[in-house]
């Protein structure tokens, strides 16, 4: 007796990865998934455990700043199948240098927020005990 892969409808991929069923469209016409969707009875999209997996990487490539060309871009490198993983590598490590720029960035922002923080903590707490009605500290 053979097994049969589950297959999971719009909606349940929807809860899945936390895309509208809007949006899973939208990524099967621009050519996101690296798979066709298929159709079962009816004409209704069917997906696979492995679309889900995919798209949950494709979304993590888009929160990480990925543009979509370049997602669909590695997109068509992996259909296109073994002979091209120079071109995936490339592709995945200039994105990785402007994510490691991007936390860098966010990281001196971090700081500076967290000065300010401890600035203002600490001028409430000499204020609770001075001057509750002084000025707060510029900026």
């Amino acid at each position: 007796m053979s097994e049969t892969a589950p297959s999971l409808s719009i909606g349940q991929v929807a809860e899945r990865t936390g895309l509208s069923v809007h949006a899973l469209r939208f990524y099967e016409r621009e050519g996101i998934l690296a798979d066709p969707v298929r159709r079962g009875p009816g004409g209704r999209r069917v997906y696979s455990e492995q679309d889900v997996e995919w798209l949950n990487l494709c979304i993590i490539l888009r929160a990480s700043g990925m543009p979509l060309p370049a997602i669909r871009q590695y997109t068509g490198l992996v259909r296109q199948g073994a002979g091209n993983e120079l071109e995936r590598l490339a592709l995945l490590r200039r994105h990785q240098e402007l994510v490691t720029a991007q936390i860098g960035r966010l990281t001196e922002c971090l700081e500076l927020i967290g000065y300010k923080v401890r600035v203002y903590e600490d001028h409430l707490d000499q204020g609770a005990a001075d001057d509750l009605c002084g000025s707060l500290p510029e900026n």
